[in-house]
């Protein structure tokens, strides 16, 4: 007898490890609410109706390209600036995508896309710290949709919070300030090796040297930059390891 969508539903629910994912999570979803609760609040401070704006986070579900297209948006930028620099932003996905792969493979396509849309940046990140061996277990299904609805929920409230409170909630309480914060903690979780801390310097620097650019389009440069600087140290971090090993294996007189 073929498994109901529901009864997959509550057997992934009911597993332990759904609620380890959840727990996990929490330390972040504070973090996480106050960038939507400012995503929420820009989109309508952007001039969007709050039916597309509640269309945008539900469909869009991706923090930093929003705040990197409602700048875009407002000042009439032309809409393939605004694509391009989303599918920029969002680049990551598609190599989040190719190491989620390993582990979901045996999924069908229905469910893939909806990992697919579930997935972001921190669950990522906890997901491979607990997982690091790219190899399916039946814990980690369970897993991913703990942290994932987490990650939504923390998400998805407080960005329709700010989104119909937009006009009661004043630009003097620093909300800018607060989603810059949260974006620092999610990023200062990720960088775990020299590449990654390469990448942030330079897209830090490249975006504050661009700045008088036009329509945004510092976002472009630092991004641009940030990727050649990082996959430059990734190269560079593993011809030493290749060296050093090399020198290792030489024999001794």
């Amino acid at each position: 007898m073929a498994i109901t969508l529901g009864q997959r539903a509550k057997s992934i629910v009911r597993d332990p490890f759904f609620w380890v994912g959840s727990k996990e999570m929490g330390g972040t979803a504070l973090g996480i609410a106050a960038w939507g609760l400012v995503t929420g609040v820009a989109m309508v401070k952007s001039g969007l109706s709050v039916p597309l704006a509640l269309f945008m986070g539900l469909s869009v579900y991706a923090g930093s390209a929003q705040l990197a297209v409602l700048p875009l948006m407002a000042v009439g930028a032309p809409l393939w600036v605004v694509w391009f620099t989303a599918i920029c932003v969002n680049l990551r996905f598609v190599i989040l995508s190719s190491m989620w792969r390993s582990y979901f493979a045996h999924l069908s396509l229905r469910h893939r896309l909806a990992v697919a849309y579930f997935s972001g940046d921190v669950i990522f990140v906890n997901f491979m710290r607990r997982y690091p061996e790219a190899r399916p277990q039946a814990e980690q299904l369970p897993y991913f949709w703990g942290a994932a609805l987490t990650n939504w929920l923390a998400w998805q409230i407080p960005s329709t919070l700010g989104i119909f409170l937009a006009d009661q909630i004043p630009l003097s309480w620093g909300l800018g300030f607060a989603g810059v914060l949260a974006l620092l903690g999610v990023l200062l979780s990720m960088l775990k090796d020299r590449a990654t801390w390469v990448a942030s310097i330079v897209a830090c620097t490249a975006a504050v040297a661009a700045f008088a650019l036009p329509l945004k389009l510092n976002i472009l440069v630092a991004i641009a930059a940030a990727v050649a600087a990082g996959l430059m140290a990734e190269q560079l971090q593993k011809q030493a390891g290749q060296l050093s090993a090399a020198k290792n294996e030489e024999p001794r007189s």
